[in-house]
């Protein structure tokens, strides 16, 4: 059975179905299979929809692919994701569209921060683009202000406070509120120790209330 705390509910309301999400997210950054388990019970049988597969594709980019292996293996036995539309096959996906999203989340910091990946990795960038924002987190099925508020949560979970950061402040930019990206951050660092958690927390609102230009 697993251990893992289960995430604190959000302080300002989220929309039901994106405050499920935003647990399931944090559940599989966690490894809390139970967690996943009561998520996908809360949904009903019927609820899952392409949102919901979105958010668990999205969810390798932070968790890894074989702890969202298992979360779908998981929740394939609570009842799955839904019937997919053969829409959601994409076949080489534009990367005019991973760099259009790369740069509204970046802003004015966009080619600095392309600047920095190529230079701690040479093959970092094309991945970042290609992959992360042109083949996943520009995909249609889940709006990007969504995206970047799972985000947050996943990065808190994961104790990954630069990345949070970035992520933080692009979530603002889209228009998530500083408490919902406040409360994210602290649902998901909620399984860390309490000053650990303090330091993420104050790094998301320090982030969502700061200049985003």
């Amino acid at each position: 059975m697993s251990e893992a705390a289960s995430p604190e509910p959000p302080t300002e309301e989220l929309p039901d179905d994106l405050e499920l999400l935003l647990e399931l997210s944090i559940a599989i950054c966690r490894g809390d299979w139970d967690g996943v388990r009561r998520v996908r019970r809360a949904a009903g049988p019927s609820a899952p929809d392409r949102a919901w597969r979105e958010a668990v594709l999205q969810v390798h980019l932070f968790a890894g692919i074989p702890r969202t292996v298992e979360a779908c293996a998981v929740l394939l036995e609570e009842g799955g994701l839904g019937a997919a539309d053969p829409s959601e096959q994409e076949a080489g996906p534009p990367l005019a569209r991973g760099r259009a999203l790369f740069a509204l989340l970046y802003g004015e910091a966009a080619p600095a921060v392309e600047s920095a990946l190529g230079a701690a990795h040479p093959g970092l960038t094309r991945v970042v683009l290609e992959h992360a924002y042109a083949g996943v987190l520009s995909r249609p099925g889940l709006a990007p202000a969504a995206r970047e508020l799972l985000a947050v949560g996943c990065l808190a979970a994961s104790d990954l406070e630069r990345q949070l950061a970035s992520h933080a402040r692009g979530a603002a930019r889209l228009g998530i509120t500083t408490e919902q990206i406040v409360a994210a951050a602290r649902s998901g660092s909620a399984a860390l120790e309490p000053a650990r958690q303090q330091e993420l927390v104050a790094c998301a609102r320090r982030m969502a209330t700061g200049p985003h230009s």
